[in-house]
């Protein structure tokens, strides 16, 4: 009876993962505690989690940036047939720099006030890479490099059909093909906010 008493203590203890141990499969002779083992598994579940959740996080960013982008443009639209108006940030009159940043406002993101200012924001985009939210820049004036105007692309239709949201000084706010003589001639760069 004694004994029997004695064989459960000695089982939990070889089955306790702080005590137990097994032959190492290289070595016959060195020992390695189960613990390791139990150790290494919550490490890698503890690994899979984390992985899982930043995978969240960033599905819940991709979609801010949707949603954001989505009000960036409608903001922008809205605006269509606006005056044009040198300063302008409202509906009386809006100049080109003014409608990206009270678009970009409605969405909660702040960006410069200038279209020159705007030029250095965000990333770098070619040209042929162009998508929507992607600001576009141009120099109307004499000065072939002093970026001088600024647009929002909208729209992707196809390689030939840019579409771009703007203040143009003799229209107003306007939507139009970024691939006309006239602008792509006048493309200076383009930057991407999102």
């Amino acid at each position: 009876m004694i004994q029997h008493k004695s064989n459960k203590f000695n089982s939990f203890h070889e089955n306790n993962m702080f005590l137990n141990t097994r032959k190492d499969s290289k070595s016959n002779s060195s020992l390695q505690p189960v613990f390791l083992q139990t150790h290494s598994f919550y490490v890698f579940i503890f690994i899979l989690l984390i992985g899982s959740l930043s995978g969240c996080v960033s599905h819940k960013k991709a979609k801010l940036r949707e949603r954001q982008l989505e009000t960036v443009i409608s903001t922008a639209r809205s605006y269509i047939g606006t005056p044009y108006k040198w300063g302008g940030v409202n509906r009386s009159g809006m100049d080109c720099s003014g409608l990206l940043f009270v678009s970009f406002k409605s969405a909660g993101m702040d960006i410069p006030r200038t279209s020159a200012m705007q030029s250095e924001g965000g990333g770098k985009v070619k040209f042929r890479k162009l998508r929507p939210g992607d600001l576009v820049f141009f120099a109307m004036g004499r000065k072939r490099r002093k970026i001088t105007h600024v647009g929002l692309v909208t729209e992707v239709r196809g390689n030939n059909d840019v579409r771009f949201i703007h203040a143009s000084s003799s229209l107003g706010v306007i939507e139009t093909n970024i691939h006309t003589d006239y602008y792509t001639k006048k493309f200076r760069k383009a930057r991407r906010y999102f």
